[in-house]
């Protein structure tokens, strides 16, 4: 019996023991291809040289410095680091402990923005449906996933909802994705009139959805126009990376392909590939100067943000990113899983869409490819999958409720960025028995 509260309270879940490069090893010497990084957290997969040696080299030298009094050489240098990739304008980064952390301080930079602004009636943020944005109670408000949100809903503030940008089941049959766009566009501007443009403190969503709806790209120009609707009301664009930025889609950052720029950006799985929890937020310099001009203090701190050997581990990661050109590798080796999945699994009955960018892609299972109509939730199709994949040595993202929270069954793929495209074929392979033998389960028992 273990005294671990595991997410499954009914269930102890294999032992691992060993991991190295794209596979993980357990208690029973099972080896499973690590195809989701977890949740998309390793990409440079498990055991890489490097960086376990700066970890070992930072705790020789000081393994922890509280911020309120030191900062740290290996911290200096990590901020320097990613604001030298940043956007035009992002000059700040504050350190924190993983995605939910990140997120959880955009939202409170912003609202202390405005304050300090002379703006303190600004105290609404505006968010989308199937969106997820972390489990704190703040970022878990604007989220979207309402699996996650039902029961503490009556612990959250109230956030303004509107559509996501989810082409494949908020397009109409009879819309162009321009007009879409133009849809979806309106809707943000009639939730900021009926909120009152006064109020509104910013615009919170992923720059390509991650989990909860399963890799979800924007529409060209959405982000542009969003940028141009908040600007005209002056709120602000809060940019969610955690899953999809740095270097997951094929740009360090993944807003770079909208040319936008934000007003902040939270980051966490890919900064330090899984070596240590850490996150961050980058905030541009016009959201972070009438802070410094006024009271000079960001209200918001934790015991263990700026933890040196979290930041050793980010730096080295980030530095084998860079120096081995594995943006570009991203790039490459996303064509060849988009084509791969799409030969294996593009006439398939029941996969309704492929999607994603990079290497953060995703299959949308259905029950009727024609008419996009899902299976039945008690089924929990995802689930199956899941448990099939490892069977076969394959870790997968699986997750429900893709359409609203209860509808819908998709696959996330996020592999390292070290796979080759040998590794991607296996991942396809053994993903297309896994999902084969959890549909003939489900017409079986049906």
């Amino acid at each position: 019996m273990s005294h671990i509260m595991h997410r499954s309270l009914r269930a102890v879940p294999p032992v691992a023991v060993a991991a190295n490069g794209i596979e993980i090893v357990d208690s029973a010497g099972r080896r499973y291809i690590d195809a989701s990084g977890g949740a998309a957290v390793s990409c440079l997969g498990h055991g890489h040289p490097d960086v376990i040696a700066a970890m070992h080299a930072q705790i020789d030298r000081i393994a922890y410095a509280h911020t309120s009094f030191f900062t740290t050489d290996v911290a200096e240098q990590l901020a320097d680091t990613l604001i030298e990739s940043a956007p035009a304008g992002i000059k700040h980064v504050y350190p924190v402990s993983g995605g939910s952390e990140a997120m959880e301080a955009a939202l409170k930079l912003a609202r202390q923005h405005f304050v300090e602004r002379g703006e303190p009636q600004r105290d609404m943020f505006i968010a989308r449906r199937q969106s997820y944005h972390g489990n704190t109670l703040g970022a878990l408000a604007v989220g979207g996933n309402e699996w996650r949100r039902s029961q503490f809903a009556p612990l959250l503030i109230d956030v303004k909802r509107v559509s996501p940008c989810f082409e494949y089941r908020e397009r109409r049959r009879e819309e162009s994705q321009e007009a879409f766009t133009d849809r979806l566009i309106d809707e943000l501007e009639a939730a900021i009139r009926d909120a009152g443009p006064e109020r509104v403190i910013g615009f919170c969503a992923e720059t390509v959805v991650g989990a909860t709806a399963g890799a979800v790209p924007p529409t060209p120009g959405y982000f542009r126009r969003v940028r141009e609707v908040l600007d005209r009301c002056g709120a602000l664009l809060i940019a969610d990376e955690v899953m999809c930025g740095m270097g997951r889609t094929g740009t360090l950052y993944a807003i770079e392909q909208e040319d936008v720029v934000p007003d902040l950006i939270a980051v966490a799985k890919g900064l330090g590939g899984g070596y240590q929890p850490i996150g961050a937020v980058l905030a541009h310099e016009r959201v972070i100067a009438p802070i410094r001009n006024g009271s000079g203090v960001f209200q918001h701190g934790h015991t263990y943000i700026g933890h040196p050997v979290a930041a050793a581990a980010a730096l080295a990661v980030q530095v084998v990113i860079k120096r081995d050109r594995l943006v570009e590798r991203v790039q490459s080796l996303g064509r060849y899983l988009d084509r791969a999945l799409r030969e294996r699994f593009g006439r398939h009955p029941h996969v309704g869409d492929i999607r994603g960018r990079g290497l953060l892609m995703a299959l949308e299972l259905v029950a009727d490819r024609d008419d996009k109509r899902p299976f039945d939730p008690a089924l929990k199709v995802h689930a199956r999958i899941k448990a099939e994949a490892m069977q076969r040595g394959l870790m997968v993202y699986p997750m429900g409720g893709t359409i609203d929270g209860e509808r819908g069954d998709h696959v996330l793929l996020a592999p390292p960025y070290i796979i080759d495209e040998t590794g991607i074929d296996a991942i396809v392979e053994r993903l297309a028995h896994a999902i084969d033998a959890s549909l003939d389960a489900v017409t079986a028992s049906a």
